[in-house]
């Protein structure tokens, strides 16, 4: 389900929070989701599509990457990383090719923005792909895409073939002098891929494995040449920032972490789906629009940007959803994947499955992700099975503090930020686990299944 709605002339909450919820929401990535055929060019073009790249075509490459930097445009792949000041990063005159790599490989647990983006509005990251291609003089651009998201690999396709017809994409794009070809790359669902190393050497035909850095991307990037990897919402959202303005951008969100983005709420709550607003929401703010935790029931933990992220609880309801704002209260925005679990829910149960997914996608590269996700997995089992010892709560914490910050990628600082927050707010539920010779919870009722929601009285 997609949410959005006007929020009169700015999209920057007044003070005293007195404005309606649904009112701060923005709809800019998911303005005509919802509409008959919003994957085609036709659909696209009615709503101003490819307006932002004739104005920035009008515009110097180093012109525009000024423009991106001014607006404050932030990745919206995890890291926040200044969009503009990545594409300066680019070196010129170096008498080498440049690309553009788009990492749709999304693939973090609770993530889901992404792909319904590419699949509802295809076109948005094409006209993007075209800008950032001019700014950084790159002539080839590829997007990475999951692979088992069939359906909008043909999305995908289809709409770089009607770009291409429109004269787009190829030679001479609207007279400008610059061609560009893209290709779309379908990898074979690993997560590592997410890694933006690990990207180009799958992309290159190799196994997907984290690069040591440096040289970065931007020096040595895809076939060793000067390489931007950006997220997809991070180049669909440059179109609207070219053709509306640097301003218009910026009168959204808060001051360091400027603009809209997408939220993937999902969990217990009435109303999952994706919500478009300015940075710096709060998650009470979306419950308010989302009808709430499912009925009879309320929060207890939630991820502001996806299992890799330490996560909150309700004492955290008012954090503002910014960069600032959540790296303040001790965890990252991330994919502003919020997932949201109700009392129902064991948290011992809920991280050990998430470490069995990081145990299962280490790449097996570096010693302390690979023995540690391992060894993290069996000694959480035995805790969720009553099956361990005290001292075994000292043990997760002294491997995830072995694995945290000294893997080769972020996946093992991914893997430890669950453990170390959940003993963090949890730590007596994971001793009733000890004590108790198992656990507590009834799994049939913290599944988000609808079949077990009948039987609670619940609406799924």
């Amino acid at each position: 389900m997609t949410v959005a709605a006007e929020y009169g002339g700015s999209s920057r909450p007044p003070a005293g929070g007195e404005t309606s919820p649904e009112k701060l929401l923005v709809p800019v990535l998911s303005a005509f989701w919802d509409q008959p055929e919003a994957w085609t060019l036709e659909t696209y073009r009615r709503h101003e599509g490819y307006e932002g790249l004739r104005k920035a075509l009008a515009m110097s490459p180093d012109d525009v990457i000024a423009y991106v930097k001014d607006s404050g445009l932030r990745g919206r792949g995890g890291a926040g990383f200044p969009t503009g000041m990545k594409w300066q990063f680019i070196p010129q005159g170096d008498g080498k090719p440049h690309y553009l790599v788009v990492n749709a490989d999304e693939s973090e647990p609770g993530t889901c923005k992404d792909i319904p983006l590419l699949f509802a509005n295809p076109h948005a990251l094409i006209e993007g792909i075209v800008i950032a291609c001019h700014a950084i003089r790159a002539h080839h651009a590829f997007i990475y895409l999951r692979g088992e998201v069939v359906p909008v690999l043909r999305r995908l396709h289809e709409a770089v073939r009607e770009a291409y017809a429109a004269g787009f994409l190829g030679k001479n794009i609207l007279g400008s002098g610059l061609d560009l070809d893209v290709i779309v790359h379908a990898g074979a669902g690993a997560y590592i891929c997410g890694e933006e190393t690990a990207l180009l050497d799958s992309l290159e035909g190799r196994r997907g494995q984290p690069r040591l850095r440096p040289p970065f991307p931007a020096v040595a990037g895809l076939y060793a040449c000067p390489t931007v990897v950006n997220n997809v919402e991070s180049i669909a959202s440059v179109p609207a920032i070219l053709h509306k303005g640097k301003d218009w951008f910026r009168s959204m969100g808060s001051e360091k972490s400027p603009g809209f983005t997408l939220y993937s709420l999902s969990g217990h709550v009435a109303n999952p789906g994706q919500y478009e607003a300015p940075l710096g929401i709060t998650l009470r703010q979306l419950l308010d629009m989302s009808g709430g935790m499912r009925r009879g029931h309320r929060l207890k933990f939630w991820t502001p940007g996806g299992s890799s992220t330490p996560m909150f609880t309700d004492e955290h309801l008012d954090v503002p959803l910014d960069y600032e704002g959540v790296g303040a209260a001790g965890s990252m925005l991330g994919t502003k994947a919020l997932q949201c679990f109700d009392e129902t829910t064991c948290v011992v149960r809920a991280v050990t499955r998430w470490t069995e997914f990081y145990a299962h996608e280490s790449c097996g590269k570096c010693t302390p992700c690979r023995e540690g996700t391992y060894w993290l997995v069996q000694l959480l089992r035995d805790i969720e099975a009553g099956r361990a010892r005290m001292t075994d709560l000292d043990k997760i914490a002294d491997i995830a503090d072995n694995i945290n910050g000294k893997s080769f990628c972020a996946l093992g600082d991914g893997a430890a930020s669950p453990i170390f927050s959940s003993l963090t707010y949890f730590r007596e539920e994971y001793e009733q686990h000890i004590t108790g010779k198992g656990c507590p919870f009834d799994p049939a009722k913290s599944t988000l299944w609808a079949d077990n929601d009948a039987h609670l009285g619940v609406n799924a």
